[in-house]
């Protein structure tokens, strides 16, 4: 039976499992700091008691010497409440970004490629955090949606993020987790005042709570109705996007630019979002609107991490940052399944013969039934094909003799006369 201060906290986990539909795992992610090691082991309880699976993952940044220790904890603890764990690796590049910033994009990109989608993952953050993330926010000068703080639930990348706690005060989870006698481990560099949230934690929270002791409350519920607003923004700029979009990347850069500066700002970071994309800094945003109305033949390309943004042919195209392709060509025989740097080929060639696949050099021609010999550069600017994606095509070659421009998996773009390029179904 659970002691009665530790009620409010269960039931609290009990309300967030009842939005999760049957079938799907709950994670918990487990740093092994007091917080997390407390949410692992009440929601043990609760996903027991309810005949629920729950995981557990534990990401490992490799940033100082004591992280073998927190996984090793970890490991000990999933063990004895009979948790499977898993645990990730991974490396922080912190080239443009600081270190925390850097280490929260490694954790998230650690949490998509080890979750199944669809599952649900539950974050210890607390009312404490809700508070030091509001004025984070505010000292960085941001807007309604960085002041809105962490939400109580989000759906990313296809899984769900709840946090369950968001509204419990830190003193809370200290005191359940010393009821309950619950192990967990200090990470030496949550007192280095030298990073922002510490020197907010240590310093800054200390000095509100003793002028207005209820600062925490107060400032987690600001981040609330700052959340509620932003909320009710968004939904209106996403029934707005839907009349500019061109294309599921593309967006009408004319009709942007004649909204005000304000609007035109709420719709690049709505679109960002949907996309699941890094909203720009504001110093990114500002250098990307004011090139809007660039002149058609112009190529903007503003990035930022995670994001790359260009304009052309007044379209404002955002997307994942393009990775750099490979020196690449590889003999095909026509079958179908034919790997790539850009993935699986799903196109068959008929009839079947021994060509080349390689990317555009510059100079193809290809003869096109009723239209004669055309050149491929010529073609590909009459579709419309912007000219990053240009340089990311593959042409089918014999000899001198080009059969075909594809895209992988199943795009054929042009295909010479006599020639058939046919999308397949892959193999199940």
């Amino acid at each position: 039976m659970a002691l009665q201060p530790l009620k409010p906290l269960l039931r609290l986990l009990s309300d967030a499992l009842a939005e999760t539909p049957p079938g799907r795992t709950i994670w918990v992610a487990l740093s092994g700091g007091l917080d997390s090691s407390l949410l692992v082991t009440l929601a043990a309880q609760v996903c027991r008691d309810a005949g629920r699976p729950l995981r557990a993952i534990h990401i490992n940044h490799g940033l100082q010497a004591a992280a073998c220790e927190f996984e090793a904890h970890c490991l000990v603890l999933c063990n004895a409440l009979d948790i499977s764990l898993v645990t990730a690796n991974v490396a922080v590049d912190t080239q443009g970004e600081g270190v925390e910033g850097a280490a929260r994009r490694a954790r998230y990109q650690a949490f998509t490629r080890h979750i199944p989608s669809g599952d649900t993952l539950w974050l210890a953050q607390h009312q404490d955090d809700q508070a030091e993330t509001l004025l984070l926010a505010a000292l960085r000068g941001s807007g309604v949606r960085g002041l809105a703080g962490m939400p109580f639930r989000r759906e990313w990348q296809g899984l769900t993020l709840l946090r369950p706690w968001l509204n419990v005060s830190r003193q809370t989870l200290a005191e359940a987790a010393h009821e309950l006698s619950i192990n967990w481990c200090e990470d030496p560099t949550n007192r280095d005042i030298a990073f922002d949230r510490n020197r907010l934690r240590h310093q800054v929270m200390p000095a509100l709570q003793l002028r207005w002791p209820g600062a925490a409350r107060a400032l987690a519920n600001s981040a609330q109705h700052a959340g509620e607003a932003d909320q009710l923004l968004e939904a209106y700029a996403v029934e707005e996007l839907a009349t500019l979009m061109r294309g599921e990347h593309c967006i009408d850069a004319a009709l942007l630019g004649q909204r005000s500066l304000p609007h035109q700002r709420l719709l690049v970071r709505t679109l960002c979002g949907q996309l699941g994309l890094p909203a720009p800094t504001q110093k990114r945003l500002e250098s990307l609107l004011a090139q809007l109305d660039a002149k058609n033949d112009a190529q903007v390309n503003i990035v930022w991490p995670g994001a790359d943004a260009r304009i052309w042919r007044r379209c404002l195209y955002l997307m994942p940052p393009l990775k750099t392709l490979p020196n690449w060509e590889v003999e095909w025989e026509g079958a179908s399944g034919q790997t790539t740097p850009l993935g699986r080929l799903d196109i068959s060639l008929l009839p079947p013969r021994r060509v080349t696949l390689r990317w555009r050099r510059g100079g193809e021609v290809i003869a096109l039934k009723e239209r004669g010999r055309r050149d491929i550069k010529r073609l590909l600017q009459e579709r419309g094909e912007p000219p990053w994606e240009r340089e990311r095509l593959i042409v089918v070659m014999e000899g001198d003799l080009c059969l075909g421009v594809i895209r992988p998996p199943t795009d054929v773009l042009c295909q010479a006369e006599g020639v058939v390029l046919s999308p397949t179904k892959p193999k199940t």
